[in-house]
């Protein structure tokens, strides 16, 4: 337990206020363990490994009979003997793969529940519009401004969170705590706003500051969890996120009406502030390269041995300020540049977008016909939660069943996770035309609830089925991957809502949902062409197909 508390944001505290006499290290404690992690740096190209070391390096220094007595071959950089630091052995516990799975499972309920919370701030201002419209002034239009531009900002920001977060020097532990610390002092201003200007200015900046585990944290559970398991986190993680937008109009409803759109904000900032500090408590560094990387420079303070490098220090050692922006821009270069990854990012694009423009139609239902206030309002997305909690078990049997025990076999493909996405694609325009069609002040207002249920079967079975696939696809760069995904949801779900609002009203109330399940049913003709071309097209790319380390 000691070693995930030592690398908690709490756990640095206490070291930094101790003068690290607390939670140490292991190799602070018995020094000796830096010999276990010299390996030969196999990375090295033949005309380097022939080149032969300085002769005046012989007696360097008193570290040089430790590594003849191991048997390490001397690797030459630039002139230098590098030795690589690894793990200490199989069974290190500070590698993520080892930890226990209490801890294990406490990171993925983290992820989930910060997940869910930065996703609930999207929602739960809606059924404040109402009320900002008086107090400022403003259209519904402009008022719609405030759910758009917080969705755009957490599309945008794990565009350059994300490849931050695959830096080894940062690492993801710090970027979860301190940008969730930057999003509840930024809900201030937001709050307390004057003018709609000024609200929709860090609405936006709330977004951009809350995203970081909407993308990274899919990383996050790849890095603790063996290849096998991180498709049952990610289904849960990615089911909580579902939940945040269905939450938010249930709580939204109750208190809009009582103590008007400001509560909307305080109300999630509350939850926000729980939940950093459980981070600050409870969340480890996950990443393997940040963990390796911090090893590699306490064994040189400890030993005074410039030679010992992790391997990240070693690919880093030529990197230029070119190098380093072409890794911060990672999330776009990938995104657009890998047909797979845009196509099913567009896909995925396509049914948020649907998803949030038939969210604006629940008012128009179920208070423009059926006459629910706005808390009644709020509690019809429950439906979709039931049809949430049928469908994720079923699915997670189909990861166990499907998927679990064709992994380790030499046949599998990533592609063998597409399957359930043909459940989804015909359930979605079942539900759109069931609850379009039955939408009426003849039909009990039981039925569209019903209808509105059969959703998740596509949000849970489609875009768990495209994380995956996109997670195993591209191992090395899923935080990269999953930051591009976000951006393309965040975007559709902008223009639906800037776009669509003055439609809204004609379309469902008039046509009955007719539009949209066109819309829908594009969704039916995509994934065959990934099952037959998938594999060919990542063949042909450098980025796919490396193997989950």
């Amino acid at each position: 337990m000691t070693t995930q508390f030592r690398d908690t944001q709490f756990g640095h505290l206490v070291r930094f206020l101790s003068g690290n006499k607390l939670f140490r290290y292991p190799d602070e404690i018995d020094p000796s363990l830096w010999k276990k992690s010299l390996q030969q740096d196999t990375s090295s190209t033949s005309t380097q490994s022939q080149e032969q070391p300085n002769p005046s390096e012989k007696d360097s220094d008193t570290h040089d009979g430790d590594l003849r007595n191991l048997n390490t071959n001397h690797v030459v950089e630039d002139g230098k003997d590098i030795h690589l630091v690894d793990w200490y052995g199989p069974d290190d516990l500070e590698n993520p793969q080892n930890w226990p799975s209490s801890w294990k499972v406490l990171v993925v309920f983290q992820m989930c529940l910060l997940n869910f919370s930065v996703y609930i701030g999207s929602s739960i201002y809606t059924p404040g519009e109402e009320s900002i419209m008086e107090d400022f002034g403003v259209s519904e239009v402009v008022a719609t401004l405030g759910l758009s531009l917080f969705t755009l900002g957490y599309g945008v920001g794990p565009m350059l969170w994300s490849p931050m977060s695959e830096i080894p020097k940062l690492g993801r532990g710090g970027i979860y705590f301190w940008t969730l610390l930057g999003f509840i002092l930024l809900q201030l201003p937001t709050g307390f706003a004057v003018n709609m200007p000024m609200f929709l200015v860090f609405r936006w900046l709330t977004g951009f500051f809350g995203s970081p585990s909407l993308a990274t944290g899919g990383a996050t559970i790849g890095d603790i969890y063996d290849p096998s398991k991180v498709a049952y986190g990610i289904c849960i993680w990615a089911s909580f996120g579902v939940c945040g937008p269905v939450f938010g109009p249930i709580v939204g409803g109750f208190t809009a009406p009582a103590k008007g759109w400001r509560w909307t904000i305080w109300v999630f900032t509350w939850l926000c502030s729980l939940v950093l500090v459980i981070l600050f408590l409870l969340l480890p560094e996950t990443s393997a390269a940040n963990i390796l990387y911090k090893r590699a420079k306490r064994l040189r303070k400890a030993t005074g041995d410039d030679r010992l490098r992790s391997q990240s220090e070693i690919d880093a050692a030529h990197h230029t300020l070119k190098d380093d922006l072409i890794i911060l821009g990672r999330a776009f270069t990938l995104t657009f540049s890998e047909p797979i990854v845009f196509l099913t990012d567009l896909y995925t694009a396509l049914l948020y977008g649907v998803l949030f423009t038939w969210f604006e139609s629940f008012p128009l239902v179920f208070g423009g016909i059926y006459g629910f206030n706005l808390g009644m309002q709020g509690l019809v997305f429950l439906g979709i939660f039931v049809g949430g909690v049928v469908t994720v078990p079923l699915y997670l049997l189909w990861v166990k069943y499907g998927i679990v025990p064709k992994f380790t076999k030499p046949t599998f493909k990533p592609e063998m996770v597409l399957p359930p996405t043909f459940f989804g694609s015909i359930s979605l325009p079942i539900c759109l035309f069931w609850y379009g069609w039955s939408a009426r002040e003849s039909i009990h207002w039981m039925m569209p609830i019903i209808g509105s249920a059969f959703f998740t079967v596509g949000v849970v079975t489609l875009f768990n089925a495209v994380l995956n696939y996109l997670g195993i696809s591209y191992p090395p760069y899923a935080a990269s991957i999953f930051a591009g995904n976000a951006l393309f949801r965040a975007s559709f779900v902008w223009r639906k809502d800037s776009a669509d609002e003055q439609e809204c009203s004609a379309r469902y109330l008039k046509e009955g949902d007719t539009l949209e399940i066109t819309e829908g049913m594009r969704h039916l003709n995509y994934f065959p062409f990934f099952q037959r071309y998938g594999t060919v097209q990542k063949s042909q790319t450098h980025c796919a197909g490396v193997p989950w380390e």
